[in-house]
């Protein structure tokens, strides 16, 4: 046998290959069985996969082509007719699963896709959401910045800080080059530079105000972007090679603008527009965005509504220089008229107590010389003299009544009194000067008319006094005749007069008095004359030169005091006439009606002509006036003693003395009271206290009821009006005089 020196291979080719692949299929199996429990893992991790099957569809082909590989291992031997057949079967599984796996790829791929393409689509809803939000955050900071804004421009209401503020501010937030203010001129046909950023241009440049620019920008309520080359664009200096930055405008509303004057400017309206003009820096790519337009369009409206807060601040304080002013005058005017008033009260004050001393003089000693056996030519004279005084003193009393009411100083004195007694003391008054002319006067109360009232009696007597005076005074013949009744409800309301509303009410009631006569009568025209102080119908005046034409004027201001209304009627001239006039009086109730003081129902007929022995202390300082009142009490009988100061007559009173005079107009007039008082503690050994005064104010009569005296005798007074107090004052021990 013949040696040989080659190696004999370790493993044959055929084994060797087969060995390969033995560890390749043993690798192959044991991935293919590794890969299903990594799936395994991951399906139990991803919760949300949508193909769990599909996994388990692959999952199980894996393992199938694994125990393929793993079972072909006992194929590279000898093996039995078992192995065989679960080779096979292997085999058949793995070709039915993997052609399975297959068709349902077909299915699955497309659902693959469009998952893709909703993934695409959330990527694009995602940066579309960013673009949004960059935008919010945009408008955020451009809020910020107006808010910012507004807050500079209304931190005051200066116009001029106002517009500089709105420039300064916009030029540091948007990063200007330039800004200017364009306004209109007094003649409306300019546009003048008037504020500018960085005042590169002089101000005082004007531009017509018709360019098609300016209209352009004027009818737009927008910013508007405009040439660099236009003339409102001008507004710095040229830039040489540099490209200019884009420019924009907006107008500014002029609101509510009156005397709003820069550079002579005119009052302007709603329609006039200022221009703002702004500009980007030069050589710039920077463009204007659309929030930057956005603010400065609300600045623009701010800056509007500024301006118009500052006009109407500059309105409001010319106003209220105007208002000071005024008040001013005002107070100035009012002092005046209150020391003309004071002026005017001390002057009829002084004149009222100057002239009743002097009339009391005539009043009284007329009288006591009426009294005298005299002729009857003497007679008419003296008569003549009474009358003239008595018309005198009547004028007095009317004149401070009507100084009193047009000051608005009277008031009514408002007491309980005996309304029909009223109207028999005015009948007993007139019907003397009405027998001289042979008048007949009637007077008809009615049935329902009550007895008492509560209300102001002596300007009710003096109205009724008026008005029945007047109708004799202007008749010639014929009757008179006074009727009083209580104006019902239904004829207050057929009563039309603009400043009369009566209201009917439990607690009052509503007089009417109608005194109708057969005189001259009037004309119709001439009726609203009658009302008017110092005036007289020129019919009536022609034919009667007598009176002062004060008595309506009067009575019109007592009866509106009393929430009354008079008028008169007259069918012309020959025909007569009828003054008719309502008040307003109070009802008294009847719960008081026991508690009334002594009020006759009739005017009282003083049976007691003399007072013989009666005891009088009479005190005044006027020697001529304490003259004539003594006079006055010694022809009535009384035992009088006169004395001119307080000390003497505190030294002479006793309780002797019946009555004591006293004229409050002596410096210790009211004291001397006081000191009786307390000279007399009993009320009967006390003697009685009774005022003598020349003034008529209300105070002289508040401050003798204070001081405790029993009665107020307002002068001039004659032997009838003494003899009356004298009577009254014995029998009721009081006597206040209406004043």
């Amino acid at each position: 046998m013949e040696s040989c020196n080659c190696v004999d291979p370790q493993w044959p080719p055929e084994e060797l290959l087969m060995k390969y692949q033995y560890i390749s299929d043993f690798f192959i199996a044991l991935a293919y069985f590794s890969i299903p429990l990594e799936l395994i893992y991951f399906v139990k991790k991803s919760a949300v996969f949508p193909y769990r099957w599909v996994l388990v569809q692959f999952g199980a082909f894996i393992v199938l082509c694994g125990a393929t590989h793993l079972i072909n291992l006992w194929t590279f031997t000898m093996h039995s007719r078992t192995v065989a057949i679960v080779m096979t079967v292997a085999k058949v599984l793995t070709a039915v699963v993997s052609c399975a796996t297959a068709l349902m790829l077909v299915h699955i791929i497309p659902d693959l896709l469009s998952v893709k393409t909703r993934e695409l689509i959330l990527k694009n809803k995602a940066a579309e959401l960013d673009r949004e939000m960059g935008l919010i955050r945009t408008q955020e900071e451009t809020g910020r910045h107006v808010r910012m804004l507004t807050h500079e421009i209304r931190s005051t209401l200066d116009r001029h800080t106002i517009l500089k503020t709105t420039l300064v501010e916009l030029g540091r937030t948007l990063a200007l080059e330039e800004c200017a203010l364009w306004m209109p001129t007094r003649t409306g046909l300019e546009l003048q530079l008037s504020y500018t950023l960085r005042q590169q241009n002089p101000v005082g440049y004007t531009v017509p105000i018709h360019l098609p620019v300016v209209n352009k920008i004027f009818s737009s309520n927008r910013a508007v972007k405009i040439s660099p080359n236009c003339p409102l664009a001008r507004i710095r200096p040229f830039a040489g090679k540099y490209m200019p930055g884009e420019v924009v405008a907006v107008r500014v509303p002029l609101l509510h603008l009156s005397n709003f004057q820069i550079n002579d400017w005119p009052e302007l309206s709603t329609k006039r527009y200022a221009l703002m003009v702004l500009m980007l820096p030069s050589d710039s790519a920077r463009q204007w965005h659309a929030y930057e337009l956005e603010l400065v369009e609300v600045v623009a409206d701010q800056v509007a509504v500024a301006l118009s807060h500052a006009a109407i601040l500059e309105e409001s304080m010319r106003a209220r220089d105007l208002l000071m002013e005024q008040n001013v005058a005002l107070d100035l005017a009012r002092r005046e008229a209150e020391t003309a008033i004071r002026a005017r009260n001390d002057f009829l004050a002084v004149m009222n107590h100057e002239m009743r001393t002097p009339m009391h003089a005539i009043i009284a000693l007329s009288s006591l010389l009426q009294e005298t056996e005299l002729a009857p030519e003497q007679r008419l004279m003296v008569e003549t003299i009474l009358k003239s005084s008595n018309l005198l003193a009547t004028l007095i009393n009317d004149v401070l009544d009507l100084s009193r009411l047009e000051d608005g100083s009277l008031q009514l004195d408002l007491g309980t009194f005996n309304l029909h007694s009223v109207f028999w003391e005015v009948l007993n008054l007139i019907k003397p000067i009405a027998s001289v002319k042979r008048l007949a006067v009637t007077l008809n109360l009615a049935p329902d008319l009550p007895e008492y009232a509560i209300g102001d009696e002596k300007r009710l007597m003096q109205a009724i006094l008026n008005v029945v005076g007047n109708a004799v005074k202007f008749s010639k013949e014929g009757n008179i005749s006074i009727t009083a009744f209580v104006a019902k409800p239904d004829s207050l309301r057929d009563l039309h007069f603009p400043d009369f509303f009566p209201v009917p009410s439990d607690n009052h009631f509503y007089l009417r008095v109608q005194v109708k006569d057969e005189g001259l009568g009037i004309n119709p025209q001439d009726i609203p004359k009658l009302f008017t102080k110092f005036a007289q119908s020129q019919s009536l005046a022609t034919r009667n030169s007598s009176g002062s034409g004060l008595g309506l004027a009067i009575c019109k201001r007592f009866v509106n005091l009393m929430e009354g209304h008079i008028w008169i009627e007259s069918e012309g001239l020959g025909k007569g006439c009828t003054a008719i006039f309502v008040v307003k009086l109070g009802i008294l109730e009847r719960s008081n009606e026991s508690k009334l003081p002594f009020l006759p129902k009739m005017p009282p007929i003083h049976g007691q002509t003399t007072f013989a022995g009666l005891k009088v202390i009479l005190m005044d300082d006027n020697g001529v006036s304490r003259t004539i009142t003594k006079g006055l009490l010694v022809h009535l009988g009384c035992d009088v003693t006169t004395v001119s100061s307080s000390d003497e007559c505190l030294r002479v009173v006793s309780q002797d003395h019946n009555v004591v005079f006293v004229d409050v107009c002596m410096p210790d007039g009211f004291e001397v009271a006081i000191r009786i008082h307390e000279k007399f503690t009993k009320r009967h050994e006390r003697p009685l206290i009774v005022a003598l005064t020349a003034n008529t104010n209300k105070v002289t009569k508040e401050n003798c009821m204070r001081v405790g005296m029993d009665g107020v005798i307002l002068k001039p007074v004659s032997v009838d009006k003494m003899r009356g107090v004298l009577s009254d004052l014995l029998e009721h021990r009081v006597l206040f005089e209406a004043m």
